[in-house]
């Protein structure tokens, strides 16, 4: 690679080195997943040992009561299969404009799970779920054998919720690439989602695409294929200057499990926190959002993701 991130992204204006307003804060509930995912870049798996305590919970909705109208979403891990995640939810409806989460779609099916839709539909909670493909076998290959035959199932069951069909009940999915390769036109994917799935009877509103984050366990998985070197050449070629200014981690703030701060979910799972001009590590209990305004963003090579070709974000391309 000709040129590090940070000198690229500041070449298109130095003054996108800092955070715009914040409109979201972003919450990863802990590693704890149903699933052990080969794109995974928190290492989330049924072994998950990292779980977020009611009071670094209480911390940030003492935040989100400071910082009016907000956005707040959830990720994990599996969100769900934290057993203080209703809990958060509850509490921060009345906080919050939105509430997200980040659903793998197959927990609704883990023992003890069954009340999710209609917790989901009661709390008016935007769904934001996995299904990288349409077919079931990238699915399978993916995300292990079986997943997709479930997540059709859940899928059908959200929609009987009303989920996909009315409208405060919003149903995204997400996809992102099976391999070293940028995800097509979001579009044109939306509409093949679209097609495919009525065969099986169901009904969703948006696809959100995501590009595939060259670290943790997809990095681990790169290196034993040989093509890492290749996959970042592949992202710094396609880096797209038109889309810089729209970068998630200028609006959105994440929090890890233990209330740590950090840029981005990306950023978080490296160790990248945020610190103060004391070089202290930054907490959620110990900030008020006064304090995140205008603070420098970490870039590394990795936030190359965010920029390939028409861009990725948490909610999807950034291309117009």
């Amino acid at each position: 690679m000709a040129t590090d991130f940070k000198t690229a992204f500041l070449s298109v204006d130095k003054r996108l080195a800092k955070r715009k307003p914040l409109e979201i804060l972003q919450v990863n509930l802990g590693n704890l997943c149903n699933q052990a995912c080969l794109h995974c870049h928190v290492n989330a798996s049924p072994a998950g040992d990292k779980i977020m305590s009611p009071a670094v919970m209480d911390d940030i909705l003492n935040f989100l009561a400071q910082a009016k109208g907000l956005a707040l979403d959830l990720t994990g891990g599996s969100p769900e299969l934290n057993p203080h995640f209703r809990y958060l939810v509850e509490k921060a409806r009345p906080l919050t404009k939105m509430i997200m989460v980040r659903s793998n779609l197959t927990v609704l099916f883990e023992p003890g799970m069954q009340w999710l839709p209609e917790f989901y539909k009661a709390n008016q909670v935007k769904l934001i779920c996995s299904l990288p493909c349409y077919t079931k076998e990238n699915v399978d290959k993916q995300r292990g054998e079986g997943v997709f035959d479930k997540s059709i199932r859940a899928l059908k069951l959200l929609n009987l919720f009303g989920y996909g069909r009315e409208k405060n009940l919003e149903l995204d999915l997400t996809y992102n690439p099976g391999g070293a390769f940028l995800p097509g036109d979001q579009g044109a994917l939306e509409k093949d989602y679209h097609k495919n799935l009525e065969r099986y009877g169901v009904v969703f509103n948006h696809l959100i695409t995501i590009t595939n984050a060259p670290i943790n366990r997809f990095k681990q998985h790169l290196e034993a294929n040989n093509n890492f070197e290749e996959y970042m050449q592949l992202l710094t070629d396609s880096f797209n200057p038109d889309v810089a200014a729209e970068i998630m981690c200028r609006n959105l703030l994440s929090v890890g499990w233990d209330g740590i701060l950090y840029d981005c979910d990306f950023n978080q799972a490296l160790g990248l926190s945020m610190r103060d001009k004391n070089g202290k590590i930054m907490e959620i209990g110990q900030v008020t959002p006064l304090d995140i305004e205008d603070k420098e963003i970490i870039f590394q090579n990795h936030c190359y993701s965010c920029t390939a070709g028409a861009g990725s974000s948490c909610k999807g391309a950034l291309a117009k």
